[in-house]
């Protein structure tokens, strides 16, 4: 059955980029609900800790900044990971751009600075999905396999931790994997994620600086001097 916390800071999930392979992808998602007249920005901290096969832990860490605006378009960064001793700015990478009222999404590659779109064929959901398929009527079918348990509600997230037991493939103990996650109904986002494999690694993302203000405009909108592949190509084959 589901666990359900509340927390008294507030936290967000992220997509974790990773300069750093990581070890596991669903772990580092994050959705941005595109919702309008919520605006708010804030910044995004991760904190991880690998297992590597000799038993040793290796400690990374990254930031990166989430917006949305009174529209309900997202701005969503994905930046490298940094060891946890580095006093770098994580490099940025990659920006996810999304607009709910012409669902447009738009992937840019700073790298490359070059970006590409699509137009997606079904409206974006409005809650994140761990918070869907926890709920009693949720869209996930039961896992005989994974326990959920309710933390309960407190300001400003309610929180949810499910919990699934597997056996070591190495020693055959049993092994409890746990992933947490904070919510916030005012914000509608999960404001925290944690995901705890002792195998193989941790992984926490939260934010704060959480501003409740319209963010700048230009967080929605492709940089200046990027191009599209396509146009690029063009360009080349012309000249």
């Amino acid at each position: 059955m589901p666990t359900r916390l509340s927390l008294t800071a507030v936290f967000c999930t992220v997509l974790l980029a990773v300069a750093i392979p990581s070890t596991r992808a669903s772990a580092q998602s994050f959705f941005m609900t595109p919702i309008p007249n919520a605006p708010f920005s804030g910044v995004v901290n991760i904190e991880q800790t690998i297992v590597r096969k000799d038993g040793s832990v290796m400690q990374l860490k990254s930031t990166r900044e989430v917006a949305r605006d009174t529209r309900g378009r997202i701005h969503n960064e994905l930046r490298a990971l940094n060891f946890a001793s580095s006093t770098d700015t994580p490099e940025l990478l990659h920006i996810h751009l999304y607009d709910p009222q012409t669902r447009i999404s738009t992937e840019i590659d700073v790298r490359k600075r070059t970006f590409w779109t699509r137009t997606m064929d079904h409206p974006p959901s409005t809650e994140p999905p761990s918070i869907r398929f926890a709920a009693p009527d949720g869209d996930a079918p039961p896992n005989e396999f994974t326990k959920q348990e309710d933390l309960g509600i407190r300001v400003p997230a309610h929180g949810i931790r499910q919990t699934q037991t597997v056996t070591d493939e190495n020693n055959g103990k049993e092994v409890a994997i746990t992933d947490e996650y904070w919510y916030s109904q005012d914000l509608r986002i999960n404001l925290m994620i944690k995901h705890s494999d002792p195998r193989k690694e941790t992984t926490t993302m939260t934010v704060d600086q959480v501003t409740r203000t319209e963010p700048d405009p230009a967080f929605f909108e492709v940089p200046e001097g990027y191009v599209h592949p396509g146009a690029q190509a063009a360009t080349e084959k012309a000249n």
